[in-house]
């Protein structure tokens, strides 16, 4: 059986405190920067998250990864919003920015695009479809879900 990876737990783990708090975990990273190793913990509410939201999640997460103790290594948790740009991983993160502006990046290119940038205007859990421009000409794709790399809410210039 493969290892459980650290951000798998850390996702379990947080979930019910989130609950509890009145947020939704949005996104778990676990990343080295230089030196250190972080811990990110991504949180998000109706209206947003502010900073009493993040010190409740971060101060019983920190508890509970005391008690269950699944890293090794010493590291640094931040809790904190997943800004305009916020991640779509879910279902539920795709069905809630149906109308809004979107970054899908692909594993292989589409219609001869490995990125594209538009209005998500419908999402079946099998593929999403999207509204975009290329030089003042409107175009629509309808990419299958299992070509995506990531997807987030993009901020429109």
């Amino acid at each position: 059986m493969p290892k459980e990876r650290v951000t798998d737990i850390v996702e379990r783990l947080a979930q019910p405190i989130a609950a509890e708090v009145g947020v939704e975990l949005v996104d778990v990273e676990y990343k080295k920067e230089g030196a250190n190793w972080y811990l990110r913990v991504f949180i998000d509410k109706e209206g947003g998250v502010d900073i009493d939201d993040c010190t409740r999640v971060s101060e019983r997460l920190s508890e509970r990864l005391d008690e269950v103790d699944p890293i090794p290594s010493s590291y640094f948790l931040e809790v904190s919003s997943p800004g305009a740009e916020r991640p779509l991983k879910k279902p539920s993160d795709f069905e809630r920015a149906i109308g809004q502006f979107v970054h899908v990046s692909l594993y292989e290119p589409w219609q001869g695009q490995k990125v594209f940038e538009g209005e998500l205007t419908e999402y079946d859990g099998e593929s999403l479809t999207l509204s975009y421009a290329v030089k003042g000409v409107r175009k629509t794709a309808r990419i299958p879900m299992e070509k995506i790399a990531a997807a987030r809410l993009a901020v429109q210039l």
